[in-house]
């Protein structure tokens, strides 16, 4: 390697946590403040960074909002795409995840529910929004093919998710999964 690569290497490498830090500030004030106290300037304050810095990486409010739903967004994703491909019983595991609401993972869930609502006004976070939509309803894809039963349970699934930061209490998986497997049955008793 070059000195030329290992210097572009670098501030790649440099770029890449600066952006994690911006994306992690913004989350946080998520988080606190909701998608509303979300700007530039509260962002770089929280991360302890200039302005014109946020603006370098995150040219307007919606490419930081997009970038922050992303990197929850992912995160569900990528756990649900692990269900789908290698786990015996991805409903179970997708009723552990819900359940994480309740708990340690209470505050992405509150940053991905506060952005994905937000996306009903901001039409450049929709995309990303609807991924974990369409996550789970491939995961109910594995069960059923009843497109009714694939609705209700992607509705199901966001109303639990809800449901637990509202209520703001512990969150029983098995319960939530005896529930999932209900839409997946089409309600049958």
């Amino acid at each position: 390697m070059t000195a030329d690569q290992d210097r572009a290497d670098g501030r790649t490498l440099r770029g890449q946590r600066r952006r994690a830090q911006i994306i992690d500030a913004t989350l946080r004030i998520v988080c606190r403040d909701g998608a509303t106290g979300v700007t530039h300037r509260t962002v770089a304050k929280e991360a302890g960074i200039t302005t014109s810095l946020t603006l370098y990486y995150f040219a307007t409010l919606d490419d930081l909002l997009l970038a922050a739903l992303t990197s929850v967004t992912d995160g569900y994703t990528d756990r649900i795409r692990r269900l789908i491909d290698t786990d015996d019983d991805p409903v179970g595991g997708l009723a552990r995840l819900i359940a994480e609401s309740a708990g340690p993972g209470r505050e992405r869930a509150l940053a991905e529910r506060e952005l994905s609502t937000l996306a009903a006004r901001r039409p450049a976070l929709r995309p990303v929004a609807r991924r974990w939509r369409d996550h789970v309803a491939e995961l109910a894809r594995t069960r059923t093919g009843d497109p009714d039963a694939i609705e209700t349970f992607v509705a199901l699934s966001d109303g639990l998710c809800t449901a637990i930061l509202l209520d703001n209490r512990e969150a029983d998986p098995d319960h939530i999964r005896a529930v999932l497997d209900k839409a997946l049955r089409g309600g049958a008793h």
